[in-house]
């Protein structure tokens, strides 16, 4: 059985250090570690990570590099953002979480894992990314919190 793969955007990064967040963010990156999924990254996660406090970019170091992936920004992620940006799903100011959810939907990973709730998980953006998607040659992109990808037990 093939391991899922799950883009991590940077906001469950910071959600280990948030009240609100802490418990599914901490438990996502146990299921990292111990192989239940492989959390697969972009370029711009490595971005934004430069900005954040020390401790949060420190979660990334301890996760097994055999449980990480990495994806470069490619020609092909920039078109698809392009599309998004045309299909004004965001203004141009959001630009990198529609490159976050562009990044995944190319990556063809099993969902995008997120506490982006104004710009990524939420129904009608979720529709319109995936409205993009679909008219683009790429299949259904399932976007979901860190709640949503817990995994406990036989549940």
């Amino acid at each position: 059985m093939q391991i899922p793969r799950i883009y991590l955007d940077t906001s469950v990064f910071g959600g280990c250090f948030d009240v609100e967040f802490a418990e599914e963010s901490l438990a996502i990156f146990e299921l990292i570690r111990s192989g239940i999924y492989r959390g697969v990254v972009s370029e711009i996660v490595f971005e934004e990570l430069e900005n954040a406090p020390q401790r949060v970019r420190e979660i990334i170091l301890t996760l097994p590099e055999k449980m990480l992936e990495s994806i470069a920004i490619s020609e092909e992620i920039i078109q698809l953002r392009k599309e998004y940006v045309t299909a004004d799903i965001l203004g141009p100011k959001w630009i990198d979480d529609m490159t976050h959810v562009a990044a995944a939907t190319v990556a063809r990973v099993d969902a995008i894992v997120s506490w982006n709730f104004k710009h990524i998980v939420r129904l009608d953006k979720m529709k319109a990314y995936n409205r993009v998607n679909l008219l683009n040659g790429y299949g259904i992109l399932t976007i979901i919190s860190p709640k949503e990808a817990i995994i406990n037990g036989n549940d």
